[in-house]
């Protein structure tokens, strides 16, 4: 054995009995990923409380919407959602809708009768019950705004905020997070409803 390969066996052996380094090495392996799992657990944390804030201030303001009157102050009721919202979400943003129906079971696509089995509706062909009567299919025949008296209503706000670490747009994810709060009710009875009774249209 030369005694260059001695001092090469010396070396190699030498290098794999040196653990100087290796804490730096783990160190840098491991700790991207439990920054990574940080920010992902703080970012569902986050989410998860303003949804609760959310839900809260909208099932809140639902019930504020179903007195007589309140139609008109739709925007002073989403207000007052927001206003909740934005106590933990600085620049949060949303928009909001409301539509009305005659009573729960009118929420939803218009029935029909599903003359091929398809299950879709086919205008030429299928015969459905018009339940706001405007004589067409509607897959949703509510009728924008809070309605009147006895009513139902669906109120749904969606809200915009910018996320809290940069880690979903690495996976490509938007960086403005969506949230939608949601709840249906029934307006007081503060006076009689104006009802009307469905029919049946079949195509001609």
């Amino acid at each position: 054995m030369t005694a260059a390969l001695r001092l090469g066996i010396g070396f190699t052996q030498r290098l794999a009995r040196d653990t100087r380094g290796l804490a730096v090495i783990e160190f840098a392996i491991v700790v991207p990923v439990m920054l990574l799992v940080i920010m992902s657990l703080g970012e569902l944390t986050y989410q998860g409380y303003v949804q609760s804030v959310l839900t809260g201030a909208v099932q809140k303001a639902g019930r504020d919407s179903t007195i007589q009157g309140a139609g008109t102050q739709t925007g002073q009721i989403d207000t007052v959602v927001m206003q909740q919202v934005l106590q933990i979400s600085k620049n949060a943003t949303y928009d909001s809708k409301r539509s009305s129906y005659s009573n729960f079971s009118a929420v939803g696509p218009e029935p029909f009768v599903d003359s091929n089995n398809n299950g879709v509706y086919d205008a030429g062909s299928d015969c459905f019950t018009d339940l706001n009567g405007n004589g067409t299919w509607d897959a949703d025949p509510g009728t924008s705004g809070q309605g009147g008296a006895n009513d139902v209503t669906v109120y749904t706000i969606h809200v915009y905020y910018p996320r809290l670490f940069p880690i979903a747009t690495l996976i490509g994810l938007s960086s403005t997070a969506t949230l939608t709060g949601m709840t249906v009710l029934k307006n007081q009875p503060w006076a009689n409803q104006s009802a009307y009774t469905p029919k049946q249209i079949c195509p001609k």
